[in-house]
């Protein structure tokens, strides 16, 4: 089984559509095995997306800084869900990285529609309600940033592994 990393972005918390964005993860068969609620400090968010290095090398220093600044307006969320081709599959309903192109159907082409230019030009972060690792690497990584060992719970079986799982032949 495949762990990934999401994180609810203030933006989601604050409108109140976690449990909506959640359900369809679950409803996926993805097993939730971290969760908690947090205000992710500068030092903390600096290092995740320092880690993902792409945001200040595709976008910019000033987007950079905005983007973090974007994340301490209230708190996040972040899970650990897990599942088969977990990072694959979650990326795919999370959808593009800017609104505007996401499709219909994915997370953000259904909750956001910012573009890219209008963030810029508003000197604001852009508001995608979620983030999602990237490949399995950065997945392992910004677990271990964000939860310690003792906060997983991978021990319990959810029914989906209950009925998917070979079964044990009952003894006589």
């Amino acid at each position: 089984m495949e762990r990934t990393l999401i994180i609810m972005k203030p933006d989601a918390v604050m409108r109140g559509i976690v449990g909506e964005v959640l359900t369809r993860f679950e409803r996926a068969g993805f097993k939730i095995v971290g969760v908690k609620m947090l205000a992710p400090n500068y030092e903390q968010l600096h290092k995740h997306y320092e880690g993902i290095g792409t945001l200040k090398t595709r976008r910019g220093e000033q987007i950079f800084e905005n983007q973090l600044r974007n994340m301490q307006v209230g708190p996040v969320i972040a899970m650990i869900l897990q599942g088969v081709d977990a990072v694959e599959t979650v990326r795919k309903m999370v959808g593009a990285t800017e609104p505007k192109s996401a499709l219909p159907g994915t997370i953000r082409g259904d909750y956001a529609h910012v573009s890219y230019t209008r963030a810029d030009g508003s000197g604001v972060a852009i508001s995608n309600i979620i983030h999602a690792s990237a490949d399995e690497k950065e997945a392992l990584e910004e677990i271990d940033h964000w939860f310690a060992g003792q906060e997983i719970f991978a021990d319990y079986q959810t029914v989906h592994e209950m009925f998917t799982q070979p079964r044990k032949k009952p003894s006589k």
